[in-house]
């Protein structure tokens, strides 16, 4: 089976010739450079396999901070996305903004943190956080979007660029539908699914409404996704950050770790540490000249 390995740069380290003859000196076999965005992306067709073409690589690039994919060259270009939106769409955890008005950061973004970790079961973890913000001003959820959310960048062109060839983008998290409506809409996604918070008199009530969209709740929306567009599996990638994730990354076709919780960068087929939702794009195989502009 041919692979493919992926070399992407970033806003702090450019993507250099000299990196890229360093890999392909390194790996026996390795074929001609194919730059997909110069100075940025490049490709290098393999004869071998992912786990030692991997390490091959980080060791001849000798700790530059650049992103590596390895992966079969079939099915390479994604039909489905499915993304995951907390610390990965977009660069916070909307509930620990929430908690920042009432005064309670802290106390929550521990919980968070432990369970995005794999440390706590997410469908409890949630119940308890979500109860903390019992009497929260349901005003105060629009503040919160307009002053303390902002996009991870890349995002947008990502989805313009999958839309524009046919793909469709999911974004399906752990969160809250009023955070994900909002951002589905200005990032480009398709479609949105998440938890819903429960309101009562202007006011958060502590609790949300049940089933809970955890962990499994992810791993059957890409399925149903899947199956509702009658693609095969392998043409499907999700990416996420967080322990919740690990179900749809090992079910995807390509399974992404973007910047990532240690236990999931460690079970993840790919990873991206340094760069943008761009590299997503590059690790599909668009060139410089495939992506789109965002409306």
């Amino acid at each position: 089976m041919s692979h493919v390995l992926t070399l992407i740069g970033n806003t702090s380290t450019e993507l250099t010739q000299d990196h890229v003859d360093a890999v392909a000196g390194a790996i026996a076999g390795a074929g001609a450079p194919d730059w997909l965005n110069p100075g940025h992306a490049c490709d290098l067709h393999l004869d071998t396999g992912a786990p030692a073409a991997l390490e091959t690589a980080r060791s001849a690039l000798n700790g530059a901070t650049l992103d590596i994919v390895c992966q079969p060259t079939a099915h390479r270009r994604k039909k489905l996305l499915v993304a995951d939106m907390d610390s990965t769409i977009i660069e916070q955890e909307c509930i620990d903004e929430l908690a920042d008005a009432l005064g309670i950061r802290d106390a929550i973004s521990d919980i968070t943190e432990r369970a995005m970790r794999g440390e706590l079961e997410f469908e409890p973890a949630l119940r308890e956080r979500v109860g903390l913000l019992k009497g929260l001003a349901e005003t105060e959820l629009q503040r919160v979007y307009e002053t303390q959310i902002t996009e991870t960048p890349g995002g947008r062109v990502l989805c313009a660029t999958m839309r524009k060839h046919g793909g469709t983008c999911a974004l399906v998290s752990g969160g809250f539908t009023f955070f994900t409506e909002r951002v589905a809409k200005s990032v480009g996604f398709t479609s949105n699914q998440a938890n819903t918070l429960l309101v009562e008199n202007g006011a958060l009530t502590g609790e949300v409404s049940d089933p809970i969209l955890g962990r499994e709740a992810k791993v059957s929306a890409l399925k149903n996704l899947t199956a509702e567009l009658k693609i095969d599996p392998r043409d499907t990638m999700a990416v996420g950050d967080g322990a919740n994730d690990l179900g749809m990354i090992g079910e995807a076709g390509l399974g992404v770790a973007f910047r990532a919780k240690p236990v999931v960068a460690a079970a993840a087929p790919a990873q991206i540490n340094h760069g943008d939702l761009s590299a997503l794009l590059y690790i599909q195989g668009y060139r410089s000249d495939e992506i789109a502009n965002p409306a």
